[in-house]
């Protein structure tokens, strides 16, 4: 409030109390499985199969669905979901060690691996060629897949050097496919150099006289300036201390070594060697100048001297600054061998023990790991998702086991919200009443935080390899139907009837009459079934629970309150440390009042008024002193929940006495 202190008019602005609390998600779902390749024990998110394809790869095996159920997931209206990669123990991701340009003692300077552990990654190419910007220094990797004949990735211009905005390991961190790794402990780092491009003119005095400045830069310790009239050569001047003749190349060479080798290093992390044990020296006519210390970031870097205009063209004259001077990193001679005229390619995993040539080693074949026979290792998967907050539905495609549904149903129950549903799946073989039966009766624990579905649904082979359809589970043509019906109609409208018909199947394992679905709808059973109709196709004939607490049977029901629990939740999160009295409970009301009205014009509630259809209350009665006294403010939220019209009871009489 501002303080008055002269005569006037003050206006300020003041909060209305109001806070909207936003309808939470949900639809957003996690399928749990096998795949072919993909981040193992992480939850990635994507928005499409062709993101699913491209990270997890295609449809495989038929012991594992989790390709085929997030396709007709997204092929049902799913928008959005969850994917967590399982894989048998004993998985191993393909690598390949590559060796490097040494002449002599190549060592495996690199590392490739496959981008997560899998067979798939013996497919993975590799060629190493001469980056495009530095030839010398730099080079570039193309990774194929499969022998295809254009590359998947490429990744030009890589350096050795750690730390550089180029180093391969950071440049090819987001690659799909590969993971790369430096041996930084390579011996064979040679000593930095810098060499002059032609064979200057003679002689050089007349040439240089006034242009004997210049900026040189070992091993990146910075920029220092030397001036050739320094350079003193004690030994072969008649006047000890007298400054060289630079008519000739040699002399130049032993002045500006003279002169680097006592430069004072400018950073503390920099080898004092690298200077004192500095050369320049001529060869082959030309100036050669090595650093004194060899290693990954050994270098010899000239420039011309700060007056440019001035001294540029003394390094003209020296050649070291012509087009095809070279500048050569200690680390250039650490590169993977350039195959192009070697081999082939380099082949990552399984095929490269074949075509590995001498130029690779230290191959480790990519492997899926054993069968997944045991549902403990989808279980133990559950807790990946304990860190994340908008997921809703949970399943584990095709993984028909008792132990495993009721695993997944307590799951849901117990996260800290209370806030996710689990659609479990039976086997391909419970197409009986009995059988399906029997698998609801197996199940433990039970509640209301899950539903079970059956029979599996045929579907057209995607791999190809089987002309007649292939049965598939049920779990992600539900989930896909849960978030359409969601977005069409809201989560209270149970997503079943005929207009919950779905999409990509071809039939049913099993088509169940009235009668056998009656005996598996009652108590204390609960199985929804899927059912074929001549005028509506394949449908979801069923919404209960698996709970046998008629309060909750309704699949709905308990999403409803879901639904209010993470919404009310997230909402009034402001509301913590706030004073604890009537106008923190009035706005309180306020807010969830409104938030529930909302719900209510949209039909999610039962009732003709909305005193029939909620309450919100949270005043003096519910919040008493001692309370406030703990620091605790108590909010009842009730509401009418609309449960589907399950049975539709017509009765038909004779209409007689009339003329």
């Amino acid at each position: 409030m501002a303080t008055p202190t002269y005569p006037g008019v003050y206006v300020e602005e003041i909060s209305s109390g109001v806070r909207p609390i936003t309808t939470a998600s949900t639809s957003t779902a996690a399928f749990i499985g096998e795949a072919e390749k993909g981040p193992l024990s992480k939850a990635t998110k994507i928005y499409n199969f062709t993101e699913f394809q491209n990270l997890f790869g295609g449809f495989i095996s038929v012991r594992a669905y989790l390709a085929h159920a997030v396709y007709q997931f997204f092929n049902n209206g799913g928008s959005q979901c969850y994917i967590i990669r399982v894989a048998g123990d004993g998985n191993k991701t393909a690598s390949i060690g590559l060796e490097d340009r040494a002449s002599t003692n190549a060592k495996l300077s690199l590392t490739i691996n496959a981008a997560n552990p899998g067979a798939w990654g013996n497919k993975i190419e590799v060629i190493v060629s001469d980056g495009t910007h530095d030839a010398g220094n730099e080079f570039k990797l193309q990774v194929f897949y499969e022998g295809e004949a254009e590359p998947r990735e490429t990744h030009d211009n890589l350096s050795m050097v750690p730390g550089m905005p180029n180093f391969v390991e950071t440049a090819t961190s987001k690659s799909k496919l590969i993971r790369v790794f430096v041996n930084q402990k390579e011996t064979n780092a040679t000593f930095g150099i810098s060499k002059g491009a032609v064979s200057p003119a003679l002689p050089l005095n007349a040439e240089i006289a006034k242009k004997r400045k210049l900026r040189i830069n070992i091993n990146s310790d910075g920029d220092q300036e030397i001036n050739l009239d320094d350079g003193i050569d004690p030994k072969e001047t008649s006047n000890s201390g007298k400054a060289l003749n630079l008519e000739t190349l040699e002399n130049v060479a032993k002045a500006i070594q003279y002169i680097v080798q006592r430069l004072t290093i400018q950073r503390n992390t920099t080898d004092q060697n690298a200077f004192k044990l500095f050369e320049c020296s001529v060869d082959q006519g030309r100036l050669l100048l090595k650093s004194g210390m060899a290693g990954f970031t050994s270098s010899v870097v000239v420039t011309p001297a700060q007056d440019r205009a001035t001294d540029v063209s003394a390094l003209l004259k020296l050649g070291l600054l012509q087009s095809g001077a070279l500048e050569t990193l200690g680390c250039a001679v650490t590169r993977p061998v350039n195959n192009l005229t070697s081999m082939p390619r380099y082949m990552v995993g399984q095929q490269a023990s074949s075509a590995a040539g001498v130029y690779a080693g230290s191959v480790v074949l990519g492997h899926d790991g054993i069968d997944l026979t045991d549902n403990l290792d989808f279980i133990n998967a559950f807790k990946i998702l304990d860190a994340i907050n908008d997921v809703s539905l949970i399943a584990v495609p095709g993984r028909g086991s008792k132990n495993l549904v009721g695993a997944g149903m307590n799951y849901c129950a117990t996260r800290p919200l209370s806030d996710c549903f689990f659609i479990g799946d039976m086997t391909a073989d419970d197409d009986t009443v009995d059988e399906m039966q029997d698998f609801v009766k197996g199940i433990s624990p039970k509640n209301s935080y899950g539903a079970v579905y059956g029979p599996w649904l045929m579907m057209s082979d995607p791999t190809g390899l089987s002309k007649d359809p292939i049965p598939v589970p049920p779990s992600g043509f539900v989930a896909g139907m849960y978030a359409k019906t969601d977005a069409q109609r809201g989560v209270w409208k149970a997503p079943a009837g005929t207009a919950a018909a779905l999409a990509g199947a071809t039939g049913l394992v099993k088509n169940f009459t009235d009668v056998e679905q009656g005996n598996l709808n009652v108590d204390p059973y609960h199985v929804n079934l899927i059912r074929q109709f001549p005028a509506a196709g394949r449908i979801i004939w069923g919404a209960r629970t698996i709970t046998a607490d008629a309060e909750w049977k309704y699949i709905p029901v308990r999403r409803m309150a879901i639904l209010l629990r993470v919404s009310i939740y997230n909402g009034i999160q402001w509301a913590v440390f706030e004073p604890n009295d009537a106008p923190l409970w009035s706005q309180l009301r306020l807010n969830i009042q409104s938030f529930m009205m909302s719900l209510y014009r949209r039909g999610a509630f039962q009732g003709t008024t909305p005193s029939q259809a909620f309450f919100v209350k949270c005043d003096g009665e519910t919040t008493t002193q001692d309370d406030i006294d703990q620091g605790i403010v108590n909010i009842l939220v009730g509401f009418a929940p609309l449960k589907p019209a399950e049975f539709v009871m017509v009765k038909i009489s004779q209409k007689s006495g009339q003329s």
